[in-house]
């Protein structure tokens, strides 16, 4: 664990369910063009988790992460971007660049591995951010499905407000 600095205040919450082999389970079969999708329908409950402490951060700079910074991390800028009313085509962007940003890394990080196999882990297909887009519109837009996994009206005007101010 690095350092902690005491002007911050640190949280981890974690998207991951109880354990991996349930994360594994819940999210094993998604494409990564569906996995956006597997994730909406199945960690709910996370995502309230996560979303409900963004809400209620003081109005300071907030970084949220996970361990890439492009499937889960994604998952949640998307989020927050639709709330925000970003456009489609920048939220699908967006996610998809992530890719490019971590590839030499990983590349470094993991010599021995097929490059093949490394640029396949890390594609972020704008289509996961187009197919996300839609389910959200099929549970009635990104503010009825934050509702539905039970975040209050309160804590949505609050993210939305931390985002348009």
């Amino acid at each position: 664990m690095p350092e902690r600095l005491p002007q911050l205040h640190y949280a981890r919450i974690s998207l991951l369910t109880h354990t991996e082999d349930e994360w594994r389970l819940r999210t094993r079969d998604a494409a990564k063009e569906l996995w956006k999708c597997v994730v909406l329908e199945h960690v709910r409950a996370e995502l309230r988790t996560v979303l409900g402490f963004i809400a209620a951060a003081p109005r300071e700079p907030l970084l949220f992460h996970c361990v890439a910074g492009k499937d889960r991390t994604g998952l949640i800028a998307a989020l927050l971007l639709t709330l925000a009313d970003a456009t489609p085509a920048a939220i699908a962007q967006d996610y998809s660049v992530s890719a490019e940003y971590l590839r030499e890394g990983y590349l470094r990080r993991y010599p021995d591995t097929e490059r093949a196999r490394i640029l396949e882990a890390l594609r972020c297909p704008e289509e996961g951010a187009y197919n996300m887009l839609a389910f959200l519109e099929r549970a009635g837009g990104v503010r009825a499905y934050l509702a539905k996994i039970g975040l209050s009206a309160h804590e949505i005007a609050q993210l939305r407000a931390r985002l348009r101010d």
